[in-house]
């Protein structure tokens, strides 16, 4: 399984990397992450972490326990640096998502439980995926795309195949591609409406 720790190494190289303009863009003040998304999957990795070890994924859920630090670091910034103005929706898949994990205590079935906290995973996003279309320039476009790129190792990371061993990378590499789609459309729909409203701005004068 060599090759497998190799994968293993590398999407941990990849998790920090991504972190490095993430982190680097949350103190230029350019990237506002919002903190009940970034405390849900702090506590979301860390039980991940545990259930894919304990089901073999091996050096597949490296890089799982390293985003459980990286995501507890950015829910700790997020207050003071990130957004803090929830709206109701916010508050209600924030809310969901922290009812849900004590259910993943009293889950017996390794399976069961690792496919909540993928749902959990899910509505813990709500709340990012809600802000950056409101403000798409909120969110660091390079920092996510090497986050999918990351989930994308990870899945040929994983030592044994199976729905228990796969439902958490490949619900990650499906939040995290969502969000390079979601920056991309929004920055592209903001950009052609600022382009509409200079057009007519300048014709103002000949109107």
């Amino acid at each position: 399984m060599a090759h497998k720790d190799l994968l293993g190494f590398l999407s941990i190289a990849l998790t920090f990397a991504g972190y490095v303009p993430y982190f680097h863009s949350i103190f230029k003040r350019r990237t506002k992450p919002h903190m009940f998304t970034w405390l849900t999957w702090a506590l979301i990795n860390l039980i991940a972490f545990a259930g894919q070890f304990v089901s073999g994924a091996g050096a597949g859920s490296w890089s799982i326990g390293a985003s459980f630090f990286l995501c507890l670091t950015v829910a700790v910034l997020s207050p003071v640096l990130g957004k803090i103005n929830a709206t109701r929706s916010d508050w209600l898949a924030f809310g969901v998502a922290l009812s849900a994990i004590p259910l993943w205590v009293i889950t017996k079935d390794p399976l069961s439980a690792l496919i909540l906290i993928a749902l959990i995973n899910v509505v813990g996003g709500f709340p990012t995926f809600r802000k950056t279309y409101d403000d798409p320039f909120s969110e660091s476009l390079s920092a996510w795309s090497i986050y999918t790129v990351r989930s994308t190792v990870v899945l040929f990371a994983v030592e044994v195949y199976s729905l228990a061993t796969l439902i958490i990378p490949l619900t990650a590499l499906a939040i995290n591609a969502g969000l390079v789609l979601l920056l991309v459309w929004r920055r592209e729909a903001c950009k052609k409406e600022i382009d509409r409203r200079g057009f007519f701005r300048g014709l103002s004068p000949y109107l």
